[in-house]
């Protein structure tokens, strides 16, 4: 028996193939979304995940201001920052931020959904979040995927 077979294969920058992916977030709730673009990221649903290197694909995702949120979570929910000043504590619902900044949303929801580190700060900059059906990255020719298929 060769036991070269057996050998765990470890991905590094050079060996990872990142790929450009397309999701339209119309009528998606916002959470099952931020999941699965996580994973997506993360290199997860690759078979060679490897924890401690970017083996994730980049993401797009289109129509950011037609995600959805179920039951009275879009009025209910608070989201809280702090500006870093005595008495700046601030309060925002979900649909004061998609009235203001659509894609700033998603970004917080898969941003909590990563890891807390440099690695999670670097995977960040995989994912763009468009208003509308438009984008900028028709050269690398995405691949349009739907959330069950990941």
């Amino acid at each position: 028996m060769d036991t070269q077979s057996y050998k765990t294969v470890s991905l590094n920058k050079a060996t990872v193939d990142k790929k450009w992916v397309l999701i339209d977030a119309t009528d998606l709730a916002l959470g099952r979304l931020a999941s699965r673009v996580a994973l997506v990221l993360r290199g997860k649903n690759k078979p060679g995940f490897t924890p401690n290197v970017d083996c994730g694909d980049n993401v797009i995702i289109i129509n950011a201001e037609k995600v959805e949120l179920k039951g009275n979570k879009m009025t209910d929910r608070v989201y809280t920052r702090y500006t870093g000043y005595p008495g700046g504590q601030r309060f925002s619902t979900p649909r004061e931020i998609l009235d203001k900044k659509p894609t700033e949303l998603i970004r917080m929801a898969v941003k909590g959904m990563l890891p807390k580190t440099r690695l999670g700060d670097k995977l960040i900059g995989n994912l763009f979040i468009y208003t509308g059906p438009e984008h900028p990255h028709q050269a690398q020719n995405p691949k349009t995927i739907k959330l069950d298929e990941i």
